[in-house]
């Protein structure tokens, strides 16, 4: 059984910074592509970013490229979400996302590829 557990979000202030981890025990996680998702309210869970299990294809919503950075420590089964210059508009729950795949550079965009979920942490952004 593969458990994902997001932890750090909060409330942050316009322009400030929070670090998301996301800890997955059950399974190694070397060959999982890693997503992170969010939904804000009365709106669709939409793609944030995703990596690759290689690590080294990363991709983002447009809406985040420049400001979030995706990580992973495969050692510590442990994928990180780096944001900064918050917006209000980033307020939402944050979702951990898991797929097992053969492809190492795979880092899909499309929500229905990844097969476990964590339970999500809320980021709230105000000025």
């Amino acid at each position: 059984q593969v458990r994902l557990v997001e932890s750090g979000g909060g409330l942050a202030q316009t322009g400030s910074s929070l670090r998301l981890s996301c800890v997955v025990s059950g399974r190694s996680i070397r060959q999982y592509q890693m997503a992170w998702f969010r939904q804000a309210p009365g709106k669709e869970r939409e793609f944030v970013a995703a990596i690759s299990w290689s690590g080294v294809t990363t991709n983002y919503a447009d809406s985040v490229k420049g400001r979030f950075t995706i990580s992973r420590d495969n050692a510590q089964n442990t994928v990180y979400l780096q944001m900064d210059s918050l917006k209000s508009e980033d307020t939402a729950v944050y979702y951990c996302a898991a797929d097992r795949t053969d492809y190492p550079d795979d880092a899909l965009t499309w929500i229905y590829e990844y097969d476990y979920w964590g339970q999500g942490t809320q980021v709230t952004v105000s000025s």
